[in-house]
């Protein structure tokens, strides 16, 4: 039997993996077979973006565990490279991996806000919170270079249409001139979301996402123009990083995050190999305790997909982590103020040509 050659370790990365689609009928693997393997010289893998031809940006779900029922996602794969991301696998919709190419292979909706108008004048339309950044970021650092985000947030801002953003990047508090007029009329709020302060750590976990100091300091800039601002501490992994949940809620708080909540580590998919190779590479003395507590807390599996459980598990370890929660919440003097937004100021406005009303 040939071993397989280890997998080059790319810096800058999250995955170290590249595996096949689950939907290719064939896979390859590397091998030594006396000539010599890749040049550990070679160049690490170049982001590239091609465009997206959907013809709708608007996702429903009817998910009765997720609190809205459509979201918006003008990238597919991220940047970011965490590797414990729940979307990795909607990769293998394209064709490409949920590894390496998950960040490095992106699309970009271009004519997202343009589709998103048309969407909005549809005469069967009815208003209700959208979700911004529910699968992949949308403020990953292409972000930057081609702001379809920031078109988003401006029709958005436009039709008075209230939005929900959850987000790993600093990037959010650039678009603070149209947050904090929506946030006037109760349209918008934000959740940054930081899975660990420990810079080292977050290095590894996700690469490419802003510092854990930049997300503190972007939720001190969106509570200071009064923006509805929270955080998400998520994921929380078993042995890793679930011991920082007291501590980010509290530097959270103390830089006016007003909201809190929290996800434990889930993997589905090809998230689970993912996972257990990075903790291999990175982490290979708490590997196995990890791995355990985590199938501890999903029924005895890696991953449960069943509603209501699926975010938070069950289970001893789950049980502890929702109870330190609860008393961090009441510690903290978090999740105090009921956040509503208001449906009723959505209204398309008027286009170039449009006859006037006579009311």
């Amino acid at each position: 039997m040939v071993d397989a050659l280890p997998h080059p370790i790319h810096k800058g990365r999250g995955a170290t993996l590249n595996m096949a689609s689950r939907f290719d009928a064939e896979a390859t693997i590397a091998i030594d077979d006396g000539w010599g393997f890749e040049d550990p010289d070679l160049p690490p893998p170049r982001t590239t973006v091609t465009a997206d031809a959907s013809r709708s940006v608007i996702a429903r779900n009817q998910s009765p565990d997720v609190p809205f029922d459509r979201s918006i996602n003008p990238y597919r794969g991220c940047e970011h490279g965490c590797v414990y991301c729940f979307a990795r696998p909607t990769h293998a919709y394209l064709g490409l991996s949920p590894g390496l190419d998950f960040e490095t292979r992106l699309t970009a909706k271009f004519d997202a806000a343009q589709i998103l108008a048309r969407e909005l004048r549809a005469p069967g339309y009815k208003c209700a919170v959208m979700g911004l950044g529910t699968n992949t970021d949308p403020y990953q650092p292409i972000e930057r270079a081609h702001r379809i985000t920031r078109a988003v947030l401006q029709v958005l801002h436009d039709f008075n249409h209230p939005v929900s953003i959850v987000t790993k990047g600093a990037l959010v508090a650039r678009d603070i001139d149209l947050l904090a007029p929506m946030a006037a009329k109760r349209l918008v709020s934000v959740h940054l979301s930081i899975t660990t302060l420990d810079p080292d750590l977050a290095r590894k976990l996700e690469p490419r996402a802003s510092s854990p100091r930049r997300r503190l300091d972007a939720i001190r800039e969106l509570a200071a123009a009064k923006i509805p601002v929270g955080v998400l501490a998520a994921p929380m992994i078993p042995a890793l990083n679930d011991v920082e949940l007291e501590s980010i809620l509290a530097a959270a708080r103390d830089a006016g995050a007003e909201s809190a909540s929290y996800t434990l580590l889930r993997l589905p998919l090809e998230v689970k190999e993912l996972m257990d190779g990075w903790l291999a590479e990175h982490a290979p003395n708490k590997r196995d305790r990890v791995l355990n507590l985590v199938r501890q807390s999903h029924g005895g599996k890696l991953y449960d997909s069943s509603y209501k459980s699926r975010f938070r598990g069950t289970g001893p370890h789950a049980d502890l982590l929702r109870q330190r929660f609860k008393l961090a919440l009441s510690k903290l003097g978090l999740n105090r103020r009921p956040w509503d937004f208001d449906t009723s100021l959505f209204k398309p406005p008027p286009r170039a040509g449009d006859q006037l009303s006579l009311l």
